[in-house]
Order: C-alpha cells, then structure tokens, then sequence
C-alpha cells in the first residue's frame, strides 16, 4: 500500500483496475465449432443464428475459412474442405482421400443401393416431377418396391398428387444432393450422351 502525497489518497497496488470485458472468439472459430458437429449443410442464416452473428459477417468467415482450408492463406491446404452443398455449408473430406478414408472406414460403410435403385433414383431425379408408372415405363420394369426403398432413405419425396388421375408426383431430397456434394440438380450431367437408346425419355431441360 502506498501514500499518494501529492493527492492525499491512498491507493493499493495489489487491486489492478477494472477493464472492461467483451467477446474476444473470433468468428471464424465459432463456425469452426458449430460446422464440425453438424450431420447436414446449414444455411447462412441457420449458422448465423447459431453464432450470434450477422449474417454478412458469417458470410464473409466461411469464406475466409474455404480460403484457408483450401491453402490459400499462410497454412497448407487440408485433407478436408468446406464445401456448399444443397444450400448449405457442411465439411467434406476431399475427393483425393476419398479411397483412403473408404479403406479405413470399411465395414462401417453404410449398405449400397442396388443397381435397379440407382436406375429408379436416375430417372427420378432427370425427369421429376415424374409418377412412378412413368419411371416403369422408362425403365420397362415394375418399380413399386424400389420407389418404396427410396422413399425409406430419404432420397426421394412425394410431391403432389395429379388432380385428374390422383398419381402421385415424386422428386428428389436435399439429401440425394448431399450425397452427390453437388448444390443443385443443375449440376449433375448431361444424360444424353450416356445413353445409346431411350434419349427420348430425358428430354433436354427436364432438370427442374
């Protein structure tokens, strides 16, 4: 304790004065935090929300964070990227490690879809909004169960039904789109040259 003469007081040196505290995380971290736990893409206004934050300063962190995990800034580029997918923001591992983390993950993987449920979901997602007897008659098979199995993992969805014949119209899911890491369907390729018949049955522009 010491005698301040010049003033008169007293003042004690052990007691270090008041400062005034404020949030110090930088925004990127809490994106960081919030992107590492999630199981789907979030949306710019979902991440927003969940770091209290505008959203053109959470814009301007994930691109500050695409930047560095592609190498871009002073670090090295990483095994992982952060990549938008079905409208929103998800990590991924790069498509070089893809092999690497298949090995690893092995039996873990979760079980394939058959070959006639590629071909179904193929021809639902090129022609949707599409019934299912026109999928059967583009594939010339009964695709009732396949159109079931689909519907059971979440990659396909009913639309709406024909107001004339009360068929049910069906498309799509956000989650095909993830599993593809692609952001829309415009984004998958041209059908045509694939094909050495049958091209009638995806018109060009069928993409919605």
């Amino acid at each position: 304790m010491t005698d301040d003469t010049s003033t008169g007081s007293v003042t004690d040196s052990s007691f270090p004065e008041p400062v005034e505290t404020r949030e110090t995380t930088p925004l990127t971290e809490k994106l960081e935090a919030i992107l590492l736990i999630i199981d789907e893409p979030l949306g710019l206004v979902a991440l927003a929300a969940a770091v209290g934050a505008p959203v053109p300063a959470v814009r301007q962190a994930i691109e500050t964070l695409v930047d560095d995990y592609d190498g871009n800034g002073h670090g090295p580029r990483r095994g992982f990227e952060l990549r938008e997918v079905g409208g929103g923001w998800r990590l991924y591992v790069r498509d070089d490690h893809d092999a690497l983390v298949a090995d690893f993950v092995g039996g873990q993987a979760p079980a394939r879809l058959s070959q006639a449920a590629l071909e179904t979901l193929a021809v639902i997602a090129y022609k949707q909004p599409v019934t299912r007897s026109q999928v059967a008659s583009i594939r010339a098979v009964n695709v009732d169960s396949v159109v079931r199995t689909l519907l059971a993992r979440g990659l396909v969805t009913e639309l709406f039904a024909d107001s004339e014949t009360g068929a049910i119209n069906y498309g799509t899911t956000d989650a095909l789109l993830q599993n593809l890491g692609i952001n829309s369907l415009d984004e998958l390729p041209p059908i045509s040259p694939l094909l050495d018949d049958g091209a009638d049955g995806f018109d060009e522009g069928t993409i919605r």
